[in-house]
């Protein structure tokens, strides 16, 4: 806990990417930089993350022969809601960024190869994607922190450690070489006697490695209660003492997807489809607000169709696009291309008659991972009991079973697309991003596949999120901004914190955590610069 009062040069709330990489960046460039964290462990979301950062023209790209301007595209993205200032910043900054994390920390990145932007065919967008991941990280390298880094949102069995790449495989079962091949050398790593880790786990560890060499302090299980002001500027941080910050204070603690009263005021919505870290509630958010900053996008999220199992609900990524699926709403029409980005599926959710269903055939669950659970496994009985999933002999018993009176005709219409290759509806399978998750031995089109084979099942799907995407209005500086475009003085924010200069879509794997840690750097630099 933090003396009475203490002194820094920057004050960062929150432990994730966003705030890691401000208060790194900080340090170089000469300044004290304390970070403070609610929670008893670092790293939220980030640790959870799949650990991808979408990061146009950075040097690990440029190495794989990646290239490609990205304005047009992330203009396409973003539209309208997020400004060009702020989109430019971002893409002149992300190298420079990526070459600091790089060059102060034991991390170092690979592209996915393949893993498309989400609109390739969008002006600018590239099929071979711009997504790049941690590579496997000795978790010797972390020494202490080890012990202390955040849980994993779904860990792997054992000492697996599973990369995005791997899990493409891993998610067709057994229907490719590759995803035998994958699984080896996943168990012949893990039979190592180092511990490896990866995804988000190696991004927030790595990072939190840079900031002990550095000397910067992380103090875990302080609560900020409430920014600090003077004299109009923002001066430190309240929490059970005070941290005072001579040149500025970041806010990166997160969205308000643990929030309940938040969520229903502006999206309708409860908590209980979330993922994202237990401490994300809002604080920075509210506090910002209470000194006049402005909000935007506060009724969006980065959505994701789940299904409301366990504890925490299961983000599908790969179970919507493999054939042998679709997805239907509570009258069992389809009301989507199932393969679609997720946040669009979400979007469309939310617009069609709820609750909706992930509907599969015996085929299906013979072949491919579902929810983390091997093909052919039995699925948990819990499920069918908590009517999450229900099985049948027949599409009509299961339609009844499900009230949805048009499900049979609507698979005998799926059914005729997926024998021509073609889905007329919704285009399933058209796009490269559809069909990076899809089954490569399934012609002619690996999204699609008849669902013939019985028993027949019915998957429950709720609209789930990575986190809340709305919150403070900042500038190009990561600056926050009060309703009439001035600046709050003292006052930064980057990550879930701030509205994302994605606007309501998803420019592809990645672009949560490659603008929060740009925009977390830029705040350093901007920090850096005062007088």
């Amino acid at each position: 806990m933090p003396k009475q009062e203490q002194e820094f040069d920057v004050v960062v709330v929150g432990s994730g990417g966003a705030g890691m990489v401000a208060a790194l960046a900080a340090a170089h460039r000469g300044l004290s930089a304390i970070v403070l964290e609610k929670a008893d462990s670092y790293g939220g979301s980030t640790a959870r993350s799949g650990g991808g950062l979408w990061l146009p023209g950075n040097e690990v790209l440029e190495n794989a022969g990646v290239t490609g301007d990205a304005h047009d595209y992330l203009a396409h993205v973003a539209g309208p809601d997020a400004t060009p200032e702020r989109q430019n910043a971002f893409l002149s900054a992300a190298p420079e960024m990526l070459a600091f994390v790089r060059a102060h920390t034991p991390l170092e990145f690979a592209w996915v190869p393949g893993y498309p932007d989400y609109y390739p065919e969008a002006p600018g967008g590239l099929a071979a994607g711009r997504s790049i991941e941690p590579r496997p990280l000795d978790s010797g390298l972390i020494g202490p922190d080890l012990a202390t880094l955040a849980a994993p949102y779904r860990a792997a069995p054992g000492r697996i450690a599973v990369t995005q790449v791997d899990y493409r495989w891993l998610s067709l079962g057994v229907r490719h070489p590759r995803s035998v091949l994958t699984v080896a050398r996943l168990l012949a790593r893990a039979l190592s006697r180092k511990r490896k880790l990866t995804m988000g786990q190696a991004l927030a560890a790595g990072l939190r490695a840079g900031l002990r060499e550095a000397g910067v302090p992380v103090l875990l299980g302080t609560p900020m209660t409430d920014l600090l002001v003077e004299d109009d500027r923002v001066t430190g941080v309240r929490t059970t003492g005070v941290i005072r910050a001579r040149r500025g204070v970041l806010l990166a603690s997160g969205g308000f997807e643990q929030n309940e009263s938040m969520r229903q005021k502006y999206q309708g919505l409860g908590t209980e489809f979330t993922v994202g870290a237990k401490g994300n509630t809002g604080d920075g958010i509210e506090a910002g607000e209470r000194l006049g900053a402005a909000l935007d996008l506060m009724d969006e999220a980065w959505w994701g169709p789940s299904i409301p199992v366990g504890r925490e609900p299961y983000f599908c990524l790969a179970e919507r696009n493999q054939p042998g699926s679709l997805m239907v709403d509570a009258t069992g029409r389809r009301f989507v291309n199932e393969a679609a980005p997720y946040v669009d599926a979400v979007h469309a959710m939310l617009k069609a008659p709820q609750p909706a269903w992930l509907i599969a055939d015996q085929t299906y669950r013979d072949r491919y991972l579902f929810a983390g659970r091997s093909p052919r496994t039995a699925l948990p009985r819990r499920w069918f009991d908590a009517g999450v999933a229900h099985r049948a002999g027949t599409l009509d018993e299961l339609a009844s079973k499900i009230d949805a009176e048009t499900l049979g005709a609507t698979v005998l219409r799926f059914n005729q697309f997926a024998a021509s290759g073609r889905d007329e509806d919704f285009h399933r399978g058209d796009s490269a991003y559809d069909r990076y998750y899809g089954d490569p031995r399934q012609r002619p089109n690996p999204c699609l596949g008849a669902l013939a084979k019985p028993p027949f099942y019915a998957f429950r799907m709720v609209p789930g999120d990575l986190g809340t995407k709305g919150g403070l209005r900042t500038d190009e500086r990561a600056r926050v901004l009060r309703p009439d475009g001035t600046v709050i003085p003292g006052l930064y924010a980057a990550g879930n914190v701030s509205a994302t200069v994605m606007g309501r879509s998803y420019a592809g794997a990645g672009a949560t955590l490659g603008p929060a840690m740009t925009f977390g750097y830029l705040a350093a630099q901007d920090m850096s610069e005062e007088n």
